[in-house]
């Protein structure tokens, strides 16, 4: 360990196994900490069947000044941690955490579309835009030139679509399948380079719907060999996203390109359902930043939320706060 190394803070992560947890934290961290201890877990911590790995890391690793954590199963679990350092860690929670922990966290940050009144009243709650992920704007220009001339070499412009799976505000019924598929099938028609990608959500049965279009202008991924969602990101000119993934439209925000949400199918009326439609009304009708897909992507201009770098930098002063010193 360098001299840079023993000064720089050091970060833990804590989060659900579900990748989008994980994805995150560590969109956070690496601001902080390049390098950060990944901790994922399972269930809530129950003192009378503890899993140990993670706190033996307490004794064999170098202890964390900033713990970040996300998910419901990562609260108790990021307590538990903090609580046995030697020198009690900042703790960072990403989403709104549960009513027992929302005053034991130094920070927390909740998406705006679940933003409350009382949260306002708290000093330790901020919100923020979307959700924190690992996709930046720089690195989605450099990628632009090399992915566009690999994935499209054939005159003409690139529409790149993400689709995730059924959740319990949305699910895949043939209708929207049907629509799905010659959404896709009418763009090629329109001279777009279409490039599909499917999410650990997506059912088999669609993967394989979808991977039977088979025209000279779509590119289906097939989900074998590295996945190529980045370059599917930086070659497009524009994108379309299905309701059901708030990480996808976000890190789709960081090309700087028109994002389109295409609708699904809604489950009767529910809490679920309403949180996402309130977060999609925000993107588009407050916030500007997005497009509800209605047959055409007409280029608009935006300026690409940096929320995961924005983040990092007030975790980093209220460390400095803490520590006395000076933030980068």
């Amino acid at each position: 360990m360098t001299a840079a190394d023993r000064t720089r803070p050091h970060v833990w992560t804590v989060s659900e196994v579900k990748a989008g947890t994980l994805t995150q934290c560590l969109g956070v961290a690496r601001f902080i900490d390049p390098d950060p201890h990944v901790v994922t877990v399972r269930k809530e911590f129950r003192w009378w069947k503890p899993t140990l790995s993670h706190l033996f890391d307490l004794w064999r690793l170098r202890q964390p000044d900033v713990i970040i954590s996300c998910g419901g199963q990562a609260l108790s679990h990021t307590m538990l941690i903090a609580g046995l350092c030697r020198r009690r860690p900042l703790t960072v929670h990403l989403a709104g955490p549960k009513p027992e922990y929302e005053d034991r966290y130094d920070l927390v940050f909740v998406s705006r579309h679940d933003w409350t009144s009382e949260r306002e009243k708290k000093p330790n709650f901020h919100p923020m835009i979307g959700v924190p992920h690992r996709v930046d704007t720089e690195e989605m220009e450099a990628r632009r030139p090399a992915a566009k001339a690999r994935l499209a070499p054939q005159e003409g412009p690139v529409a790149t679509v993400l689709v995730g799976g059924p959740n319990k505000a949305y699910h895949y019924d043939e209708a929207t399948v049907a629509r799905l598929v010659a959404t896709i099938r009418g763009l090629a028609a329109e001279g777009w380079t279409v490039l599909v990608s499917t999410s650990r959500r997506s059912p088999a049965a669609l993967q394989e719907r979808l991977a039977g279009l088979g025209e000279p202008r779509i590119v289906i991924w097939d989900r074998q060999g590295e996945n190529p969602f980045r370059d599917y990101l930086a070659a497009a000119d524009a994108l379309v996203i299905t309701k059901d993934s708030v990480t996808m439209l976000c890190e789709a925000l960081a090309t700087g390109k028109p994002v389109y949400a295409f609708d699904l199918a809604h489950r009767p009326a529910n809490p679920h359902l309403d949180k996402f439609e309130r977060y999609h009304a925000d993107m588009s009708e407050t916030l500007g930043l997005t497009r509800r897909f209605e047959g055409s992507l007409a280029p608009y201009a935006y300026d690409p939320p940096q929320e995961s770098r924005r983040i990092a930098s007030m975790v980093e002063a209220r460390l400095a706060e803490r520590t006395g010193r000076i933030a980068p």
